[in-house]
């Protein structure tokens, strides 16, 4: 009788027990992708990160571009931008250096559309300022000089690039070649061209942002708008204007 009671104990099976399930979760960095869709190479998960932090900014603002908000942008784990970038001032620091290269590209090709150097000047400062209205929160984070990392080397030459451009610009309109080694000992007078033509393109390009040139947009003639405005500024500024 013991025995039997003793065998029917061991041979029912154990309430508590549950037999085991394996529990495979997918990475994070899967979750998102649509099915049939490639994992990303390593290479084109650091550009593909840039690009979603490019939108974050411009959707979100600077306060709403966080290594979180890029991932969940991009579709991947949170771990991957710190892995590519190492902190938030890297991810930001070489997302201002392709505002930075691609900022310095528009003003090149404007220039090119026009002959004259004084014309010249004047292209490159509405694409300034096109590219300004464009991409506001770029624009905005490139000048924001306490969240990057102006030793990084990629922001650091395309900073430096825009600045040589800028440069050239100011130099156009005094006949002067501000590039290269020019630029390594500019005279007080140089410097004082470059300087005025910076504060009068980025002052105009911050104040139309900020809207704050809406009151006088208001009280200009009908069909008069930014571009006009912006064209007439700078036709009162240069020396010898050519004929318009």
């Amino acid at each position: 009788m013991t025995r039997i009671s003793r065998e029917a104990r061991t041979s029912r099976p154990s309430a508590k027990r549950k037999p085991a399930r394996a529990v495979t979760e997918r990475p994070a960095s899967r979750r998102r992708r649509p099915a049939g869709e490639a994992p990303y190479h390593h290479g084109d998960l650091h550009d593909a990160l840039l690009a979603a932090a490019e939108r974050v900014l411009e959707r979100d603002g600077l306060a709403g571009l966080t290594l979180r908000a890029v991932a969940r942008e991009a579709g991947v784990s949170h771990a991957a931008p710190t892995h590519h970038f190492g902190d938030l001032t890297g991810l930001l620091s070489e997302l201002a250096a392709i505002g930075f290269r691609r900022f310095n590209e528009a003003m090149t090709a404007a220039g090119q559309t026009e002959t004259h150097p004084l014309m010249k000047a004047m292209a490159r400062a509405k694409a300034y300022v096109a590219y300004a209205e464009a991409r506001p929160g770029m624009y905005g984070l490139m000048f924001r000089t306490e969240r990057l990392d102006m030793t990084r080397p990629s922001l650091h030459e395309a900073a430096t690039a825009s600045f040589e451009g800028l440069a050239t610009a100011a130099g156009l309109g005094r006949d002067e070649k501000l590039t290269g080694a020019a630029l390594e000992a500019l005279s007080l007078d140089q410097a004082a061209a470059i300087a005025r033509a910076w504060s009068l393109v980025h002052g105009f390009t911050t104040l139309l942002l900020d809207g704050r040139l809406k009151d006088i947009l208001h009280r200009l003639p009908e069909g008069t708008g930014v571009d006009q405005l912006l064209h007439a500024m700078l036709v009162s500024t240069v020396a010898r204007p050519p004929a318009l």
